[in-house]
């Protein structure tokens, strides 16, 4: 997708400023770096994996046969019993706790939330333990070490679907329309977030949205395991809002 009033050289680098353009090679090394280290956690992993012993007792929508679309339902179906005060994720929380199921995770989707305290992303999508791959960074954008985690859960543990969480009356996006200076390294924030500003425009609730659309748009073309992922028809990845108000998340399009 394109966002109004920046052309595709944001998406093309990690940290989303126009000086960073000037420097592919740095880009590329990061990211064979990132691909060198992808492939040794795969390896790995695996064989861990193997001589594990797992728990007859798994979470109930732990990957298994799921599509990236079924992923997607299923969270804005927990999202409707979320807002609807019909929460059953905590009963399973209980039963896998109990079970000390702690050998092995299967999440069906990973999010990147803001790492504001009013997005509880698990109750938000009414999700129990394991079903869930969540990073969380202020502002939720996608710095190379965000985007790393990211590629992990979809190459390495297989999540079928990626929102990006943005939420109303954002910090991270309101500090950035207004500018100001802020203390030790706060500022590092804003830049990932400026495109999205000069698109948007002062106006926040525009201007969060944009920057959801944005971090989405930047995994799905400058990593490629995601773009391949998709090009494969193994994952969506999604841009969302969050209501703190109501609860309701929507699909940003």
């Amino acid at each position: 997708m394109e966002l109004k009033g920046f052309s595709t050289q944001h998406f093309n680098t990690g940290c989303g400023r126009d000086d960073c353009s000037s420097a592919p090679a740095s880009s590329e090394i990061a990211g064979l770096s990132r691909r060198g280290f992808l492939c040794s956690a795969v390896a790995g992993t695996a064989a861990v994996l193997a001589g594990a012993t797992v728990s007859s007792i798994k979470p109930a929508l732990a990957q298994s046969t799921l599509t990236p679309d079924q992923a997607l339902k299923e969270l804005m179906d927990g999202n409707e019993r979320f807002v609807g005060g019909q929460l059953k994720s905590l009963n399973e929380d209980l039963s896998i706790l109990k079970a000390k199921t702690a050998e092995k995770q299967e999440p069906f989707a990973a999010i990147l939330s803001c790492a504001d305290s009013r997005v509880p992303v698990e109750f938000v999508f009414d999700q129990s333990i394991g079903h869930l791959f969540v990073v969380r960074v202020a502002g939720n954008i996608a710095t190379p070490e965000i985007t790393a985690s990211l590629e992990y859960g979809i190459a390495v543990l297989g999540t079928k679907v990626l929102v990006v969480l943005g939420h109303s009356n954002c910090g991270a996006v309101k500090a950035t329309i207004e500018g100001k200076a802020v203390p030790g390294q706060i500022g590092a924030l804003f830049a990932p977030i400026w495109a999205a500003v000069n698109a948007a425009g002062p106006n926040l609730d525009a201007a969060i949205d944009a920057n959801a659309k944005l971090q989405a748009t930047l995994l799905s073309r400058s990593s490629p395991i995601i773009a391949g992922a998709i090009k494969d028809g193994k994952l969506k990845v999604v841009p969302a809002r969050y209501d703190i108000a109501s609860g309701k998340v929507s699909l940003l399009t």
